[in-house]
């Protein structure tokens, strides 16, 4: 039944035979040539032009007003809550179904993870269903969101934009406002991805991308954090130097700080991927449309497509099977075919360090669990 998929995934990357891999960097553009750059200027640490040129090159994408580089997504999170200031024994509302480095980010801060489940469509935090779910659990007290049934604030809500697709994040913003929570987007695999017109990352106070290397661009690590709030924008990148107090020679530091500046060596890269941000994701569309034509015309098996008014990078395409055992029997049979696949990964409310956070009903969380996988989604390599 999936030979026909196989064969057109063969035939997307023009690989007869041998192994195609989920998703893999394309270097088509300047990276050699910013990066011999920055070796050559002695450079390459954490300060240096690209640094600061990867920074106008995100804003110039997403429409924000600043952008702070950072070396991962995963401390990107972590900086966003701290300067969200989300404090130790609060708790974060955040979906189970996400990578795991959401929920980490979270417990750096000594905050407890707080699941709420997700919809079906956009595999995203659901606005309703957390509107719903606050109304039951939740209080106002001094102006702060409080779980009547733990007795601890509710000081942050960070949803994921799954595989790029966006959620109903302008919803989302609402309810957050309504209950007097910050709102932060974990939009690591989004760049390039749009709802209702705006940049994923731009619809709460702070936005989060990763550069990670299976990412639709890479510095190999790397990450950012976007806002529109100046005084924000300074806190972060103070922040991410280890708080150092400008200075000709002086070290002097007013605060405990992070060192997760992004060194100007991955800045360079950064930099000459995002400049083809748009060819890429124009591939993306298109091997994605290829996908969606053919899944069509098969039975027990579906694509997983952006929502209405949005624009996704489709940075991993997903489709969903019929049940667990039909997942595991295509995981199989890919796998034998050479085709990298994977599932999604085990919720967080699974992993054993996060079994006693407190969780809404979860049950279209478990649902796409079981049936959704990831398929070969890397951009072409040019002929």
């Amino acid at each position: 039944m999936y030979s026909s998929l196989v064969d057109l995934i063969r035939s997307i990357y023009n690989t007869p035979q041998g192994y195609i891999s989920l998703h893999e960097p394309r270097f088509f553009g300047n990276e050699k040539k910013y990066v011999l750059d920055c070796i050559d200027s002695t450079f390459v640490s954490s300060s240096g032009k690209y640094v600061d040129r990867v920074g106008e090159l995100i804003c110039e994408i997403t429409g924000a007003k600043y952008a702070v580089p950072i070396v991962n997504g995963t401390c990107a999170l972590h900086l966003s809550l701290v300067v969200a200031g989300v404090k130790r024994d609060d708790e974060v509302l955040t979906q189970p179904l996400t990578f795991v480095a959401t929920s980490n980010a979270i417990s750096y801060t000594g905050a407890t993870p707080h699941f709420v489940d997700v919809d079906r469509e956009t595999m995203g935090m659901s606005p309703t269903l957390l509107k719903n779910y606050l109304r039951e659990i939740a209080e106002i007290r001094t102006g702060s969101c409080y779980n009547k049934k733990t007795g601890k604030r509710i000081s942050a809500c960070l949803p994921m934009h799954s595989f790029g697709l966006p959620l109903f994040i302008d919803d989302l913003a609402e309810v957050c406002a309504e209950f007097n929570i910050v709102l932060i987007e974990d939009a690591a695999e989004s760049i390039g991805t749009t709802y209702k017109g705006k940049h994923t990352g731009r619809f709460g106070k702070m936005g989060t991308f990763s550069f990670n290397g299976n990412k639709t661009v890479t510095s190999g690590g790397g990450g950012a954090i976007i806002t529109d709030d100046a005084t924000i924008a300074t806190q972060l990148k103070h922040l991410s130097t280890q708080a150092k107090i400008p200075h000709k020679y002086e070290y002097n530091h007013d605060q405990i700080g992070y060192n997760y500046r992004i060194p100007n060596i991955n800045a360079a890269l950064a930099c000459a991927q995002l400049e083809q941000l748009d060819a890429f994701v124009k591939d993306k569309r298109e091997i994605a449309e290829t996908y969606h034509h053919h899944l069509e015309k098969l039975t027990g098996i579906s694509s997983i497509k952006e929502i209405s008014s949005s624009f996704s990078n489709y940075w991993l395409n997903a489709v969903m099977l019929n049940s667990r055992q039909k997942r595991d029997e295509f995981l199989e049979y890919m796998s034998s075919k050479d085709i990298m696949v994977r599932p999604v990964w085990n919720l967080m409310n699974h992993l054993e360090m996060f079994k006693q956070s407190p969780s809404s009903s979860l049950e279209n969380s478990e649902f796409l669990a079981d049936r959704v996988v990831n398929i070969p989604s890397s951009v072409r390599i040019k002929k």
